[in-house]
């Protein structure tokens, strides 16, 4: 009895000292049994409506407990269609109810700073930004539908139940939109159809239910996501319409699951669009609506399946270092050669041997071996002019090794013109008429060109003037060129 008296006086002590107003105290009546109190007609309020003003100390004391639950009912701070005036203040407090707002004004930037709570939604709310910076929320905290102009602070913060930001109009031209580094969320983050200025701040944050970005356009003029080092498992859905107009960071992020650009759009002409390296994604889908506005790099990431096609990939375009297991999509085999030369440094080894090593995995022998070209002509690029002759010479010749028939070819064409000069300019003879072989001007050339004397002609007969040049030519180039042919042969067999 004494316990209840003392409650009753320390109510009634509370409700002396803010001197409640008719509206506030309907307020203090209806949290014991968490009654939903609707001020007007449940749109915001304009200016200067006294019986729909509340003052945030009043929900302050409400939230930290001023008044006591009714028996048998859970107490909660439920209001629709107010103003509230002053700073909405409970950092460092255990909230031991709900907080749920509705299609109210907050005037000043609400501070849940390292406060304890229960469940917070600000839902079509109104309000110059929010500090909840170390805050915890066993449920879900829900801004959606708000307008907020100013900087939602979630830096440290831990929301058990999720995070909702769905059809949200965020505006903080400058600065952070929302700054929410190592921000954790363990039931899923949604920013759905939201209208975002000002950066999006993720770094070191972790989603384990995935983050959903589905129709939401970021602006802003240095990053509208940074995202590094973040851990997404799950999902991350920057699809569906979604627009960036500006360079999205994900360096060094790890996505457990789908890292999705399906229909969305990336614009930041002249600028990396894309940060995309250093990365662990189990699949990334880069098939956006229109090409990507901007450089991409996904350099010295690991990415396990990359869905993507020819139409929107960007001009420019680092792999260096990437590594994948998997590459799906519309672009034929052979168009991945494009792929790959697109880096604005120029030539980059890794990609090329990356790309070869996938296409001997998948069956592709012959195409591998073109990339394995391709690779030499783009390095033949970077080379003084010495190197571009002998890169040509090679090229032309045995086609750096990859391409055996040409070696056979030119093998074949000097082997015709060695046969038709030495049939009209016939070589003498060195040995003794009883012990030299006929002369026959096809052996004779095969003898010359071939590494080891096979036939008994090269021995028996010496070429005079002017074709004694060519025999010496001959003899050069063949053993060059049967080289290059039993090398090539070999490499095939080998491989198959």
């Amino acid at each position: 009895m004494a316990d209840r008296w003392n409650g009753v006086r320390a109510r009634r002590n509370g409700e002396r000292r803010l001197r409640l107003t008719p509206s506030e105290r309907r307020l203090w009546d209806a949290y014991p049994t968490g009654t939903l109190l609707s001020l007007g007609d449940g749109r915001p309020p304009r200016t200067g409506a006294p019986q729909r003003t509340i003052r945030a100390e009043v929900i302050s004391a409400l939230l930290l407990g001023a008044r006591e639950a009714a028996p048998g009912h859970v107490p909660a701070v439920r209001l629709r269609g107010a103003r509230v005036t002053g700073v909405l203040d409970v950092s460092g407090g255990e909230v031991g109810c709900e907080l749920r707002l509705e299609h109210c004004v907050l005037e000043e930037r609400p501070d849940f700073s390292n406060a304890r709570a229960r469940q917070m939604r600000l839902n079509a709310c109104a309000f110059p930004g929010l500090d909840g910076g170390g805050l915890q929320v066993d449920g879900y905290l829900s801004l959606s539908e708000s307008m907020i102009d100013g900087e939602v602070r979630l830096t440290r913060a831990a929301l058990s139940g999720g995070f909702r930001m769905n059809n949200v109009r965020l505006r903080n031209p400058g600065g952070y939109a929302l700054y929410a580094g190592l921000l954790t969320v363990d039931a899923g983050a949604y920013i759905r159809n939201s209208d975002i200025t000002g950066e999006v701040r993720l770094t070191g944050a972790r989603m384990t239910g995935g983050l959903f970005m589905y129709g939401t356009t970021l602006r802003d003029d240095v990053c509208v996501l940074d995202g590094d080092n973040m851990i997404v498992q799950d999902r991350m859905e920057c699809s569906g319409g979604f627009t960036a107009e500006g360079p999205v960071r994900l360096r060094g992020a790890r996505i457990d699951g789908t890292l999705s650009f399906d229909q969305g759009a990336i614009r930041a002409p002249g600028r990396r669009a894309l940060h995309l390296s250093h990365a662990a994604v189990k699949e990334l889908i880069l098939i956006p609506r229109e090409p990507i506005q901007g450089e991409v790099t996904l350099g010295y990431s690991r990415i396990d399946v990359i869905l993507d096609r020819p139409d929107v990939w960007p001009e420019r375009l680092r792999l260096n270092g990437l590594v994948y297991e998997t590459l799906r999509g519309e672009p034929e085999e052979g168009q991945r050669l494009d792929w790959i030369s697109r880096d604005p440094h120029g030539f980059r080894p890794q990609p090329y041997e990356q790309l070869a090593a996938w296409l001997r995995g998948i069956g592709r022998e012959d195409l591998a071996r073109k990339c394995q070209l391709a690779k030499q002509r783009a390095r033949r690029r970077s080379l003084g002019p010495v190197g571009k002759t002998w890169g040509v010479l090679l090229d032309w010749t045995v086609g750096y090794g990859y391409r055996p028939w040409i070696a056979a070819v030119w093998l074949a064409l000097l082997v015709a013109v060695g046969t038709v000069v030495f049939s009209i300019d016939h070589p003498r003879t060195i040995k003794q008429p009883d012990e030299r072989p006929h002369f026959h001007a096809l052996i004779y050339t095969l003898d010359l060109m071939l590494p080891i004397e096979t036939f008994g002609q090269r021995t028996a007969w010496d070429p005079v003037g002017w074709s004694r040049w060519l025999a010496w030519s001959l003899t050069g180039t063949g053993w060059i060129l049967a080289t290059a042919l039993i090398s090539g042969v070999a490499r095939v067999l080998r491989r198959s």
